[in-house]
């Protein structure tokens, strides 16, 4: 709860996405969800490359069946703990993430880390 903005009688200011655009567009067709597979796809690409040390050594698959996409992320040992997080709270928080820019396209996004 934002204490000091609501005390102030200020209304919670609005968050901005970043490294994707996600503006309501509904899954149309196949060019509008492959749009938001490729969105989501640099929205993972984003947050990775914000944890890690070297960007250059994350590799992200992306597929598609149906509604579902599967996004695999490959990364070094040395790299994997900065994304997984203390007891699995980064990654968690990242999928909740993706669970919520999937759902404006209909879509279900799942996401496996592995070294």
């Amino acid at each position: 709860m934002l204490a000091n903005q609501q005390d102030a009688g200020e209304e919670p200011k609005a968050v901005e996405t970043v490294a994707a655009d996600f503006d309501g567009d509904q899954d149309s067709g196949s060019e509008a969800s492959g749009e938001a597979v490729e969105s989501l796809r640099e929205l993972v690409t984003y947050l990775v490359n914000s944890l890690v040390d070297e960007p250059e050594t994350v590799e992200i698959d992306v597929s598609r069946r149906g509604p579902a996409v599967h996004i695999q992320l490959r990364l070094p040992e040395g790299e994997l703990g900065k994304v997984i997080g203390r007891g699995g709270r980064i990654a968690k928080a990242m999928r909740t993430v993706l669970l919520i820019a999937g759902s404006k396209h209909h879509l279900r996004v799942s996401l496996d880390i592995e070294s």
